[in-house]
């Protein structure tokens, strides 16, 4: 019932499914329906609640439990919303296997732990798969879908299904890698982001509105490949122009950084001074944040 698994309630509730929140601490549980409330209502009130049915509707979708057998009784899809631990997730998914039936999907929210190594023994693997969602997923729809090796291809096609049902952008991995999709090429940018600011070419502040008022117009709405497709006249004509140059500048790139020592301070100290890291105002520049990405949203459905 932390942060991934409010939003996970939320997401499901405003489909109009009916939704078990489990926790181990009863306090958790609580200020988790606080805060869901608390959203929901901010929500329907600027008009950016999703789903045909009201607040207090959804609110009354989602129910609260500290029993684990209890919590997934009837339930025809689990989403394992834990601490980015191994061991952690293994044992609540060791737990679920010896309760659940062999119809339930169980689902992990894990941003990098493999399949494999989640999984691997379970007497229902065959129904184990992970559904990544981008975090906050109330306001980012994107999940990508990793089955597991044994996974059955009918549990992969039942979580896309599920998910696009929901109202979430679901992605089908054909197999599992270090990273999934979305952190490979999240991190990609990272590591030359944070190259150029360690080498001195451009400071923190730049570097980011290089992002935000350059690339990440476009990639809002079109990907890297169809901005490729149209800055040329199709794929292949960028490719004749550019492979060349693309090759050129890619051979430059050095190694993965450390990610500490004296660029660390210098981007820490141009974050800070942007927005400082205390919770209050941490807190407040989320809210904006989702603030934006829910107006984001709103215009791209329009769009479509």
């Amino acid at each position: 019932s932390g942060l991934i698994g409010r939003n996970w309630a939320m997401v499901f509730a405003a489909a109009g499914f009916k939704v078990k929140l489990y926790d181990v601490v009863q306090q958790q549980l609580t200020s988790a329906l606080e805060n869901i409330r608390k959203q929901m209502k901010e929500l329907e009130e600027s008009g950016f609640l999703k789903g045909p049915l009201n607040a207090e509707q959804q609110l009354a979708l989602i129910s609260t439990g500290t029993d684990l057998k209890a919590a997934v009784e009837g339930a025809t899809f689990i989403q394992e919303c834990t601490p980015e631990n191994l061991e952690l997730k293994k044992k609540i998914f060791s737990q679920l296997d010896l309760i659940v039936g062999d119809n339930v999907i169980l689902s992990s929210s894990t941003s990098c732990l493999l399949p494999s190594k989640l999984f691997t023994g379970l007497k229902h693997v065959k129904q184990c798969i992970v559904s990544h969602p981008v975090n906050p997923p109330y306001f980012v729809p994107l999940v990508e879908i990793v089955p597991h090796p044994e996974t059955h291809p009918s549990t992969t096609e039942r979580t896309y299904a599920l998910m696009k049902k929901i109202g979430q952008s679901p992605v089908k991995l054909n197999r599992e890698i270090e990273g999934f999709v979305l952190n490979r090429l999240q991190y990609a940018v990272i590591s030359e982001a944070w190259r150029l600011v360690g080498d001195g070419l451009i400071s923190p502040t730049d570097l980011d509105l290089v992002m935000t008022d350059g690339l990440g117009m476009r990639y809002a709405f079109i990907g890297p490949l169809e901005t490729m497709h149209l800055n040329a006249e199709g794929i292949s004509s960028y490719c004749e122009r550019y492979r060349e140059g693309m090759k050129l500048v890619l051979n430059t790139f050095g190694p993965v950084p450390e990610f500490s020592g004296e660029t660390e301070q210098r981007i820490s100290q141009a974050m800070c001074e942007k927005t400082p890291a205390v919770p209050k105002v941490l807190d407040a520049r989320r809210k904006r944040r989702d603030e934006y990405l829910t107006g984001l949203a709103k215009l791209k459905k329009q769009m479509k």
